[in-house]
């Protein structure tokens, strides 16, 4: 299960609207429940239909997040144009063992990738 506060998912929201019709992407940490998100910029080529974080940039909001005492507990992007379901990219740039939560046109979903398996998201 996936803990995350009301204000994470509103903030997180935001990021995504102020970021469309690319797809957005960013990091939820917190200690048991996530308490903060930080968004990155999307570097892909294509930014309309994939994302990349930039590597640089994700290892400084870890080092950060470190700092203040916090674990990447998920990794958020976007999928403006279709539904919270992992494409085949999503599956195959997986390297990450936190769940992938995909927000999509049809709400928003929690994923261990590659493998698809589905994580219940509670918002506390």
């Amino acid at each position: 299960m996936l803990y995350v506060k009301r204000r994470i998912l509103e903030e997180t929201r935001a990021h995504l609207l102020r970021e469309h019709p690319k797809e957005a992407v960013g990091l939820w940490a917190g200690r048991r429940e996530v308490e903060a998100m930080l968004p990155l910029s999307n570097v892909h080529e294509r930014p309309l239909v994939a994302y990349r974080a930039d590597p640089l940039a994700v290892l400084r909001a870890l080092k950060a997040l470190e700092a203040q005492g916090l674990t990447l507990l998920a990794i958020y992007h976007s999928h403006p144009q279709s539904p919270a379901w992992p494409s085949e990219t999503d599956r195959k740039e997986a390297y990450w063992r936190v769940p992938y939560v995909i927000f999509g046109t049809d709400g928003f979903r929690a994923f261990l990738l590659p493998e698809g398996r589905e994580v219940g998201v509670v918002v506390v």
